[in-house]
């Protein structure tokens, strides 16, 4: 009598809070990729890359602690050397370790672009996960306001790029400066001061009774941290936005962004559609970050940008690009002879420059179109014996049904005009 197998089975489900990318998912995830490249590579800046593991004192160093992110959100162990690291949960501190390695080799202004594959641990909704690739853009060595107006002008460039108008977003600006000298003056605490920058953050999502209660709470006056006009800076660079014909770019004092080491202008984007009305990704300067490396510190300024975040924005607008897989042609066949042949007769077509697919012919024929079908092929191309012998092939749309006779050396030509490139 037979024994069953009674050991369990692995789950097929991912880890939780990642994702796994389907041909149709990856290809609406490398177009992202693929737009943001070509936005920020039109205004001079270039991809750079790094290891995902980084020492988990890179996160603890004074200036970039986020204790919240670095005892609770980190994946963080102890490699077989004893060395404490940490999947990277975001790209800036890395960038700064690399830009100060090579300062002095460096030229300046430097524009630099990565798409890093991040790693957070922590609680999962709607556009946030444990996994996440970001957009992050810096520009390192000015301090000039222009190099702050660049990277918001870049900022908008990239949204736009994906088809939206400025009715889709708005860019709400801040003054990290101005709030950290108003803090300095008002002299609270600095656990105060913290729960200050928290109220902030979360201001957006605050009834501004509770908001004002909880300002009360903290002795700190509403004008003091949210003066209505902005810095003269900041003003001047609003007011070239909308000469500019960029209308959709404001001023908002509780703009203040998380991380500590910010140091002036702050900015965050936020999506205005009904159905996903968030953030969805910000920035800022920060002129001190280079300073854990040596005592000279290089001025920065620059944003992040999570992919979920922009694929959710582009979900609720349609605005996402129909799946069109990278195989032109499926070769379905009813003869498992021909397999050799057929290769043969594809590389022809490849090396004019056609993808091509080609069947077994271990199933019957109604089943290889069914498979070309299911794989969204656009067109169709059953051989056999007869189609050899008499150099006549006839080419089927699958999703339109429409048929085209033609000879061997016709096809080709054909469907290189009729292929979306």
């Amino acid at each position: 009598m037979a024994v069953k197998n009674e050991q369990s089975k692995l789950s097929t489900e991912p880890y939780k809070g990642v994702r796994d990318f389907y041909p149709e998912d990856y290809a609406a995830l490398k177009y992202i990729f693929d737009t943001w490249r070509r936005t920020v590579e039109k205004v001079g800046y270039v991809e750079y890359e790094a290891s995902i593991l980084e020492p988990s004192g890179l996160y603890r160093a004074k200036g970039v602690e986020n204790q919240e992110m670095v005892s609770e959100q980190t994946y963080t162990f102890i490699d077989r050397g004893e060395r404490e690291v940490t999947l990277r949960p975001e790209m800036t501190p890395t960038v700064a370790r690399m830009v100060a390695h090579r300062r002095r080799e460096l030229g300046y202004p430097l524009r630099y672009y990565s798409i890093p594959n991040c790693f957070r641990y922590e609680r999962m909704q709607r556009g946030r996960l444990r996994e996440f690739w970001q957009l992050n853009v810096d520009l390192f060595g000015s301090r000039s306001m222009a190099a702050d107006a660049e990277i918001v002008a870049v900022a908008y460039g990239v949204v736009m790029a994906f088809g939206a108008t400025e009715s889709d977003f708005v860019i709400k600006v801040g003054s990290r400066e101005h709030i950290n000298a108003a803090v300095a003056e008002l002299g609270i605490s600095d656990d105060d001061a913290k729960k200050l920058f928290a109220l902030l953050d979360r201001k957006q999502k605050m009834p501004r009774e509770e908001f004002l209660r909880a300002l009360s709470e903290l002795s700190v006056p509403e004008h003091a941290v949210l003066p209505e006009e902005p810095p003269q800076a900041i003003a001047d660079m609003l007011a070239q936005f909308k000469d500019a014909g960029m209308g959709n770019i404001v001023w908002d004092p509780s703009i203040v962004r998380g991380f500590a080491y910010y140091t002036g202008m702050v900015f965050e984007v936020f999506d205005t559609h009904p159905d996903n009305n968030r953030s969805m990704f910000g920035g800022g300067r920060y002129d001190n970050l280079t300073e854990l490396f040596d005592n000279d510190p290089l001025p920065g300024v620059g944003f992040g940008m999570g992919d979920e975040t922009m694929r959710l924005f582009l979900e609720v607008r349609g605005l996402l690009p129909q799946y069109k897989p990278p195989t032109h042609l499926y070769i379905a066949t009813p003869s498992q002879d021909l397999s050799y042949e057929l290769q043969a007769f594809a590389g022809e077509l490849r090396r004019a420059g056609l993808n091509v697919a080609v069947d077994f012919g271990e199933k019957k024929l109604g089943d290889q179109i069914k498979t070309a079908a299911r794989h969204k092929v656009p067109w169709l191309m059953v051989v056999g014996p007869d189609e050899l012998a008499s150099g006549q092939f006839t080419l089927r749309n699958l999703e339109s049904g429409h048929e085209e006779t033609l000879v061997r050396q016709q096809l080709a030509a054909f469907l290189l005009s009729n292929t979306t490139r």
